[in-house]
């Protein structure tokens, strides 16, 4: 049966995202080749190609160990941190782990020659809108392929009427929960593009977390999945309890009952499905690690925002279990699982059992024969593994690490002892120098880095940035503040700094002399336009030849992202890493910043580890405009320890001394 609709046309941007563009999606293309070259194919647009083909093969129904190849080849080449052309020209481009022959020749093609063999074909094979469907919950890219061929059903509008006219749940494998489910998925699709950033999301989690804890009966109650793996967006929200089955029903019963429930999806004995909205926070009491002042501002951020969440009830005995399982990542579990089968055992949620013993015993059943393990810990343990922090299980070399007893010792918020990239009403902050210090100084901070925007910065044709013959009155209060805190023995004091464009074509705003008279520089990119029409390679250089400048100490957001707002600009990270790192070795300071507004949380993660490997410290950068945003640090912390930097790896848990030691004070 078909439905009889057509998908509209158009391209989206790039490949990031299924969940992204969400229902605007409506195709992909192949990205033209560079000008001038090799390579003509820069390595972002190649691991753009693979993630794509990876999806459009799964859609055309190809065989699941060719799909996984082009996923597999993604996720190395994102994450190889060597030049991809060098890597290409010496022929090794083969030995990269999941990367085999096939893939290996038309990587070096694209590369070489930027082409793409016959890929062609199979983008134009493909209707435009199965790709927006794909990024709806619950329906991925097998079922998309089932609801085409058997209804016709090749766009958002097109499926959302066949649900709406019940002609999705006769289909093998749907039925009317299914249905429902995509109904409700494509509209919080259009309302709300399907995830929350960090902050809100663990404002969410953290208050329904308390809400079902203090249930009678609950004897305990996490927050699992992305939000506890701290990913800078949060899907969904999965909070497993603890309680007796006995006390399941009574447990169920109360959950429903709880404040700020926009919509009950589905309850049973053991799973309750939900979507919070705004009256969840309302008297929650807490935001577990989060401070009040903290928990004040993420209320203001939330909105009338909304997010999905699912309530797990399980025995106190399957409680470790079910809580492992549910905080992920999958790759994580898949190698977790490898590790009980090579041992004779079978890892789920419902325990760790022996195969031997369990036998043909499924979910809780199997349950009875489990190896007793009081915590996440002891799993571990029994897969001769030290316990991994969530914050690491992304399948990114954790595994190996527990194995050898050399897993890191994970940065906490109490190391940070200031932060250097702040500004204040000199620019476009909103407190004075006073107040941001008097902020800084309430939470325990030696130093506070000031680094108002530099002069050629303007919004709208209003000038932000301090004019260069501004600076000299400024430096003069923060001297003054600073003999006042010394005469009275206060260990604190402002570092004058600025946040200096760095221009297109690699140099810095204000003249060298400006610039040397200050304490520190943060370089960062503002006139996005201009780098966002350039490829990797020409940023790439532009930026390096800006921190090779004497003046420059800290990258700031290195790439400009703001996280569900708009794409950064291409860069290779990697490459320009190594060059900071070099120069380090040379005796300078370069460091790389974790702006931690949640709104931004740039430095990826996964560029953290390779930061450290090259000798680049990372300052974790609150990119504070008030008083408030000082307490986002907390949240660049999260991205720290997700990139599995301990407190030496981060400039500032430096004492005030070290570091004025450190800019030559």
């Amino acid at each position: 049966m078909s439905l009889g609709f057509n998908s509209a046309d158009g391209h989206p941007q790039g490949p990031r995202s299924l969940v992204q563009f969400m229902v605007k999606v409506k195709g992909w293309s192949l990205p033209k080749p560079r000008s001038t070259g090799p390579p003509f194919q820069t390595k972002s647009s190649v691991v753009a190609v693979m993630e794509q083909v990876g999806v459009l093969l799964e859609l055309d129904g190809a065989n699941v160990f060719r799909v996984r190849a082009y996923q597999n080849a993604s996720r190395a080449l994102a994450s190889m941190e060597e030049d991809l052309l060098t890597v290409v020209k010496e022929g090794r481009l083969v030995e990269v782990k999941g990367i085999g022959k096939g893939i290996s020749g038309l990587v070096t093609e694209a590369v070489m020659e930027g082409t793409w063999g016959d890929l062609h074909g199979l983008y134009g094979k493909i209707p435009p809108g199965l790709i927006e469907i794909v990024g709806i919950p619950g329906l991925g890219p097998k079922r998309a392929r089932l609801m085409y061929e058997e209804l016709g059903v090749d766009s958002v509008d097109s499926l959302k009427i066949a649900c709406e006219l019940g002609h999705v749940a006769p289909l093998s494998g749907f039925g009317e929960k299914s249905q429902q489910k995509y109904l409700e998925g494509i509209e919080l699709l259009r309302r709300y593009q399907g995830r929350s950033r960090m902050d809100v999301g663990l404002m969410f989690g953290r208050a329904l977390e308390a809400r079902v804890a203090s249930i009678p009966g609950v004897s305990r109650a996490q927050l699992a999945g992305s939000a506890r793996r701290r990913r800078e967006t949060i899907g969904d929200l999965d909070i497993v309890a603890a309680a007796e089955p006995e006390d399941h029903d009574s447990v169920v019963k109360a959950i429903l009952s709880l404040p700020g429930i926009a919509e009950v999806k589905g309850s049973g004995e053991s799973k309750v499905s939900l979507i919070l909205e705004q009256n969840m926070l309302s008297g929650s009491g807490t935001t577990g690690s989060l401070d009040a002042q903290l928990a004040e501002s993420m209320m203001e951020r939330s909105g009338d925002a909304t997010i999905d969440a699912q309530v797990r009830i399980v025995p106190p005995a399957t409680f470790p279990f079910t809580l492992a399982y549910f905080t992920g990542s999958k790759e994580h579990n898949i190698r977790m699982r490898q590790l009980a089968i090579d041992r004779g055992l079978r890892l789920n949620e419902f325990g760790l059992f022996s195969e031997k013993e369990a036998g043909d015993a499924i979910g809780m059943e199997a349950a009875k024969y489990t190896l007793e393990c009081a915590n996440e810990e002891d799993i571990y343990s029994h897969l001769g593994l030290a316990w991994v922090p969530p914050e690491m299980r992304e399948d990114t070399g954790e595994i190996e690490a527990a194995q050898s007893c050399s897993l890191p010792n994970l940065i906490q918020p109490e190391n940070i002892r200031g932060a250097l990239h702040n500004h204040t009403v000199a620019s476009d902050g909103v407190n004075t120098l006073e107040e941001m210090a008097t902020a800084a100084q309430e939470l325990g901070w030696q130093y506070l880095g000031i680094a108002d925007h530099s002069e050629i910065l303007n919004i709208g044709g209003r000038q932000i940035g301090i004019p260069a013959d501004g600076i000299p009155a400024q430096a003069e209060m923060i001297r003054a503040l600073n003999e006042g805190w010394a005469d009275s023995g206060d260990d604190f004091r402002i570092f004058h700094g600025s946040e200096c464009d760095i221009l297109v074509d690699g140099g810095l705003d204000y003249p060298d002399v400006t610039r040397q008279s200050m304490s520190h520089i943060v370089g960062s990119v503002h006139a996005l336009g201009s780098w966002r029409n350039r490829d990797e390679i020409e940023n790439t250089e532009a930026l390096i030849q800006a921190i090779e400048n004497p003046t420059f100490t800290i990258l700031g957001h290195p790439t400009g992202r703001i996280l569900q707002g708009r794409e950064g600009f291409p860069v290779d990270m990697h490459a320009v890493l190594r060059r900071m790192g070099e120069l380090n070795s040379e005796g300078e300071l370069k460091a790389v910043e974790i702006n931690a507004s949640p709104y931004r949380l740039d430095l990826d993660w996964r560029l953290c580890h390779f930061a450290k490997q090259q000798g680049v410290p990372v300052c974790i950068n609150p990119d504070a405009h008030g008083t408030e945003g000082l307490a986002d640090v907390w949240y660049g912390v999260q991205i720290a320890r997700k990139g599995w930097l301990e407190a030496a790896d981060v400039l500032n848990t430096k004492t005030g001394s070290e570091m004025e030691q450190l800019l030559g004070l």
